[in-house]
This record gives C-alpha cells, structure tokens and sequence, in this order.
C-alpha cells in the first residue's frame, strides 16, 4: 500500500500524505518512503501532534483523547496506558 502508516505516529492515507508533504517540504507522494528515515519520521509526528491540537490534551493529561485522535479508536489500550505511566514516573 502506498500511503501506509509511517513515521513516528504512523501518517496514513493520501490526504495526510499530501498535508505533511505540504508542511514538511518533502515530496512524500511520489516518495512516500521518506517518512521510514529517522529525521522525516520525527518530523512527521512532530507536524500530526501540532496539527491535531495535542499538547492541549497533553496539559490537561488527557492520555485517553489524545490515543483516540491519533488511532481513532483504542486498541491497544492497555499497553499503551503502562507505557505512559512509567513515563510519568521517570519524566519531569
């Protein structure tokens, strides 16, 4: 599949592709691969997480919305709920 989930939080779809090309500089739909190098993966989730409005959920703790609005859904739940909370406990 073409435009499937890369980067650090996964952008998926032409649509998303064509944004982050757009916002990044890169020319990601013909050279989709781009966001599988490390610099492109980075900046990639740095662009969905500002996009999609995250660090205001992020100040508010809102773990829950924030694993919603980059999966739509909750899958993985569990793990990714432990994962955050040993974060909590080794970040400041």
């Amino acid at each position: 599949q073409l435009y499937r989930g890369r980067g650090l939080i996964q952008v998926t779809g032409r649509d998303n592709y064509a944004a982050c090309a757009e916002a990044l500089g890169l020319d990601l739909l013909k050279h989709p691969e781009l966001l599988e190098r490390p610099e492109h993966a980075a900046m990639s989730a740095g662009w969905f997480w500002h996009r999609a409005g995250l660090n205001t959920l992020a100040d508010k703790g809102e773990f829950l919305a924030i694993t919603r609005r980059i999966n739509g859904g909750t899958n993985g739940q569990a793990d990714r709920q432990m994962l955050y909370e040993r974060a909590l406990k080794v970040l400041p």
